[in-house]
């Protein structure tokens, strides 16, 4: 047994062909300490590695990508090549598998990010393609995504399911010999959004018991986000995730120039929610972003002041300029 030495992400992120929506992404990927991430409908036909670099912050060096047909599926695996070694990538119609060595340990297991099918004619084509990836005896698998699939009633909080489907389902789990990771916060991972919602458990991480007894130190977390109706799923060790770093409003900004511009701008943005608790929280989420944005911009001007001067936040110019004379000359 050893100690849980990555942190693996896996999220339905409803596209990342919009740069809003890239934005939130990266956001959340450099909130969480995580070395390993699972994006499934991309909606992109390709990805290059400017988009990788982008959402990653160059943090994870290395990607994978299962591509969209027009503008449904796609999977994108992004991973941090210091830390980890991936190799023999398969992209198949529902799934990307890779093995992943950790080079400090040299410990490994097979992965893989899977982006299920909606419609009900394509679940068995799914579930026997899922079983071909199942690796041979001894080798630790994990297997993680958008599965568009309960296996049990109890994972849908109304009573309209289709029992022969979940049986099918969890015959073709049992067969890959997989058990799924318990989530620690939250009973449903997917809400229609609408007035009296359906909400089911649709995302999820299963393994197998190699990889269970190998990396036998891991919590599943539920982490929120306004730009998917999927939440995101963080495996990290058993300390937990990492706590995203909260956004701190300052007092002196009100003072400074540009900055009702700021507010006035991103609070138009598009929202693409109807309910008004959702378009509530997105506005507020991405005026913070911006406001983060426009504060580092001008913190990165202090280089430009002239020599021998600072600024000071509080009084909003430069000290050791003299700040106007109210009235003027």
């Amino acid at each position: 047994m050893t100690e849980q030495p990555i942190n693996t992400l896996s999220w339905n992120v409803r596209g990342l062909n919009c740069p809003d929506r890239r934005a939130t992404v990266k956001a959340t990927i450099s909130d969480t300490t995580c070395h390993l991430v699972c994006l499934q409908e991309t909606k992109l036909s390709t990805v290059d590695r400017y988009i990788a670099a982008f959402l990653d912050g160059n943090k994870l060096q290395s990607f994978a990508h299962r591509p969209a047909t027009g503008t449904r599926g796609g999977i994108l695996m992004l991973w941090d090549d210091n830390l980890l070694h991936v190799s023999d990538i398969t992209t198949l119609t529902f799934c990307l598998s890779a093995m992943v060595r950790i080079r400090a340990s040299d410990s490994s297991f097979k992965i893989t990010s899977v982006y299920g099918p909606t419609d009900s004619a394509s679940k068995d084509a799914f579930f026997a393609e899922l079983l071909s990836q199942k690796p041979p005896p001894g080798v630790a698998w994990l297997a993680t995504g958008d599965f568009h699939q309960i296996y049990r009633a109890r994972d849908k909080n109304k009573r309209n399911v289709n029992r022969s489907r979940i049986n099918r389902f969890r015959a073709a789990l049992q067969s890959c010999e997989l058990k799924e990771i318990h989530l620690q916060n939250r009973r449903f991972t997917w809400s229609n959004e609408r007035t009296n919602p359906t909400l089911c458990k649709l995302d999820s991480f299963f393994c197998n018991a190699e990889w269970d007894t190998t990396f036998n130190t891991h919590v599943l977390h539920a982490l929120s986000s306004s730009l998917s109706d999927h939440c995101p799923l963080l495996l990290a060790d058993d300390k937990g995730p990492k706590r995203p770093r909260s956004f701190k409003f300052e007092n002196f900004w009100t003072a400074l120039p540009g900055f009702h511009d700021i507010v006035q701008k991103a609070w138009a943005e598009g929202v693409s929610h109807t309910e008004p608790h959702l378009i509530l929280h997105h506005k507020l989420k991405k005026t913070a972003l911006r406001l983060k944005e426009w504060s580092r911009r001008l913190l990165s001007s202090e280089h430009s002041l002239p020599r021998g001067s600072t600024r000071d936040p509080k009084a909003g110019h430069c000290a050791g300029i003299a700040p106007p004379i109210a009235g003027g000359a």
